[in-house]
């Protein structure tokens, strides 16, 4: 069982992030679950990330959030819409053994800075 049922990231502009959620989780089988206008859920089944509006003052400081993906072409995918959607990629899909002989991840920034990640265990 999973330890965390959802996780919200405030975001400068909600249809902004959401269009580039919508288009980034697509290729890991997530898409937009509910739309409540001013916030956005996000899921397979049910929401678990959601977005809204900036609610608090001060800088906001940089989060990362990592996708699960079914497999390396997922992660390869995920990455090609990122940079088709504008984002900034921070690190272009690779193995990355200092996690795990098999961790497979893509990097990339999201509309607000954010660290967002797509990323597979599974062996090649």
């Amino acid at each position: 069982r999973a330890m965390l049922d959802h996780l919200s990231l405030q975001v400068a502009d909600v249809d902004a992030s959401g269009a580039f959620f919508d288009a980034v989780l697509a290729p890991l089988g997530g898409r937009r679950v509910l739309d409540l206008g001013f916030a956005v859920g996000f899921g397979t089944n049910r929401p678990t990330f959601w977005i809204g509006p900036v609610t608090t003052e001060g800088a906001p400081r940089e989060v990362h959030v990592a996708f699960m993906a079914a497999d390396r072409a997922s992660v390869v995918a995920f990455r090609d819409a990122a940079v088709a959607a504008g984002a900034e990629v921070l690190h272009e899909p690779r193995v990355f053994p200092e996690y795990h002989p098999d961790y497979f991840g893509a990097f990339v920034r999201d509309p607000d800075g954010n660290n967002v990640e797509a990323c597979c265990h599974a062996p090649e």
